[in-house]
């Protein structure tokens, strides 16, 4: 099998929804997610020659993960498997807000290690970086080493900062900051954005080219050395914004790969014109996620 032209590195888990049975009881149901899994599955469906790694168990849940996986055209064969068991996430709503219960301890996920790490082929063109995988050691550090030997391949970040999971912030910010100062593309929310207390001239200063600030429904600001352009959301009736982000990212990588933009040079010597198509893309594929529920990215023959 051909190495993927984007690999997606990061967590993929089980999220536990909170259900109901026919008897009125409370329960679980097992759904396949995580940020960075997500945008895997969202470029398979658009159609990106992609792959996954991350560590991946060969218990029920790891089969449910890398079936996902399968089923969206994800290459996943390069993921490390072992015998841990599979990271868990509980959901539980209080007021329409979702709580998260991690099980995370000995993980195949969490624990993967350096030794872990695939061996990198020219016929990988881009590297994507996210999610809660950025937090968790040892399996951040050895994320962080990847994104390090990278070579001249294109980097993508999106940090996705959930302050409440971050349990050693010195050393988070440390990592994040050796991360994005090697991304070529960094995607940030406001809020992301106001916790790093950075802003986008800053991150573009410090070697980024595009800077993707997403503002909600007021849509993305493009952030080049040049100048910054937005680009609007599009209006739609919002179900549910699980997956959006990643949607977003997958669309945008997407978009790259369509005009030939998935390198360094290519990128470097693109206009705000050919990236703000990208930008449209990740956009129009996220409105998609959100008007249904859960992280369903849409196939690309839906848009």
């Amino acid at each position: 099998m051909t190495a993927p032209q984007i690999l997606c590195c990061g967590e993929a888990l089980i999220d536990m929804l909170p259900r109901e049975t026919v008897a009125g009881e409370r329960a679980f149901a097992p759904f396949a997610g995580g940020a960075v899994f997500n945008t895997a599955i969202a470029l398979g469906r658009l159609g990106a020659d992609v792959g996954w790694f991350g560590g991946l168990s060969d218990d029920l849940f790891g089969t449910q993960l890398a079936d996902a996986l399968s089923a969206s055209r994800v290459d996943h064969a390069l993921a490390a498997r072992s015998g841990r068991p599979t990271t868990l996430a509980f959901v539980t709503l209080t007021d329409g807000q979702a709580r998260y219960a991690f099980y995370d301890e000995n993980t195949a996920g969490r624990m993967l290690s350096e030794a872990d790490l695939p061996a990198l082929t020219d016929a990988t063109d881009a590297l994507f970086f996210g999610g809660i995988s950025l937090v968790s050691e040892p399996a951040a550090d050895s994320y962080a080493a990847l994104c390090a030997q990278s070579g001249e391949r294109l980097v993508m970040m999106d940090p996705n900062i959930r302050p409440g999971f971050i349990t050693d912030e010195t050393r988070y910010r440390a990592r994040l900051a050796a991360m994005m100062a090697r991304a070529d593309i960094i995607k940030l929310s406001d809020e992301d954005m106001a916790w790093l207390g950075t802003d986008a001239a800053t991150l573009i200063a410090e070697g980024a080219h595009v800077v993707l600030e997403t503002r909600g429904s007021e849509g993305v600001a493009l952030h080049l050395a040049s100048g910054v352009t937005m680009r609007p959301a599009r209006r739609v009736t919002v179900v549910d914004t699980v997956g959006a982000g990643d949607t977003f990212n997958a669309g945008f990588l997407a978009g790259l790969s369509r005009q030939s933009l998935l390198s360094r040079a290519a990128l470097r010597g693109a206009d705000a014109a050919a990236l703000s198509e990208a930008v449209d893309l990740g956009i129009q594929a996220a409105a998609v996620t959100v008007s249904r529920a859960g992280a369903n990215p849409p196939w690309d023959s839906e848009l």
